[in-house]
């Protein structure tokens, strides 16, 4: 795999998995009604440990190609795609047309961000691999 597509999908796909974590964390015990509060914490608070040590890697590495913002609005999309299958396959919830077009308004988000606003070079994110370039040097 090359360095710039490595540099593009690694991010997301530690997105993707930190988000399975976070998910089982926040809506796992929901299953568990009659374990006792502090003990629901207490495991959810261990299952969260993991879900950071994904997803602080997956932004601190995805910020020298994507920007802050955009790596947020993925991390939106994901939570939401990994959240509809959750529910679905784990709590057995239906989805319904509300809820789809709510999550599809989230989606659109992705668009939006990507967008080519026509802002100034300095509004763009370099690299953190980059180097200056020699041939052009600021005047």
């Amino acid at each position: 795999m090359t360095e710039s597509l490595q540099s593009r999908w690694s991010p997301i796909a530690l997105l993707v998995v930190s988000n399975v974590f976070m998910t089982f964390a926040w809506y796992g015990h929901l299953k568990y009604k009659s374990a006792p509060l502090w003990l629901v914490v207490l495991a959810s608070w261990g299952i969260a440990f993991f879900e950071y040590c994904l997803m602080v890697p997956a932004n601190r590495w995805g910020h020298g190609t994507y920007s802050a913002t955009q790596l947020k609005i993925m991390q939106e999309v994901i939570t939401i795609l990994v959240f509809c299958a959750f529910a679905v396959l784990y709590l057995g919830e239906k989805l319904k047309w509300n809820h789809l077009a709510a999550f599809a308004c989230i989606i659109a988000a992705v668009f939006f961000v990507r967008l080519d606003t026509g802002g100034d070079a300095s509004d763009q994110t370099t690299p953190l691999n980059s180097q200056p370039s020699t041939l052009n040097p600021p005047q």
